[in-house]
């Protein structure tokens, strides 16, 4: 049974929110915060990258290591830290039924819940992909390719490969703030009770 709402949950009246991101990354911290931000527009967010484990390969070769790579960061964020909000960002490549691609795995947490998305694919050349499959790393590769210097902590291959069109902020912005719709809304995503 659907229940009709009639206001917005998303707007709670916190004047601050302590939050941890896990990578020092500070694309990822940047992106982290504007989503809060805009569920939380009236409070003081004051957001922290840490360094956290990911367990999985430096560049993940699959959906799968790439959202266990999110998950164990943001895990270890809430066995070390305490915050109001933990969250935790990894990017990846596999292969797709259209070719490779690269995306990333967004986790986000707080004392109650646990929300993962994912963000959008961007196509990859398969001579990228191959190299990455033999064990290359997509921001240094893209350095080499494109003579630039730590571009993952910049615009990123997004950036690079749209032609500055879109950016690997903007791609973590937008699965940030579709992932936190579950904490908008809160009793729709809350099981139902047989």
């Amino acid at each position: 049974m659907l229940r009709k709402l009639t206001i917005f949950e998303g707007t709670i009246s916190m004047t601050s929110l302590k939050v941890i991101v896990g990578s020092r990354n500070p694309v990822k911290v940047r992106a982290v915060a504007k989503a809060l931000a805009l569920y939380y527009p009236n409070a003081d967010i004051d957001c922290h990258g840490v360094d956290a484990p990911s367990q999985v390969p430096e560049q993940p070769i699959n959906s799968q290591q790439t959202r266990d790579g999110a998950i164990n960061r943001l895990r270890f964020c809430q066995q070390q830290h305490q915050a109001d909000f933990y969250a935790a960002i990894e990017g990846g490549v596999d292969l797709f039924e259209d070719g490779p691609a690269t995306f990333a795995y967004v986790a986000v947490a707080n004392q109650q819940q646990l929300a993962v998305g994912r963000s959008a694919n961007m196509p990859l050349p398969p001579s990228v992909f191959q190299a990455l499959k033999q064990g290359a790393e997509l921001g240094p590769l893209m350095d080499e390719l494109f003579n630039t210097t730590n571009i993952k902590q910049k615009g990123g291959a997004i950036g690079l490969l749209t032609n500055g069109l879109a950016s690997r902020e903007d791609n973590y912005l937008h699965a940030l703030i579709l992932t936190l719709v579950k904490f908008a809304h809160t009793t729709m995503f809350e099981p139902e009770l047989s």
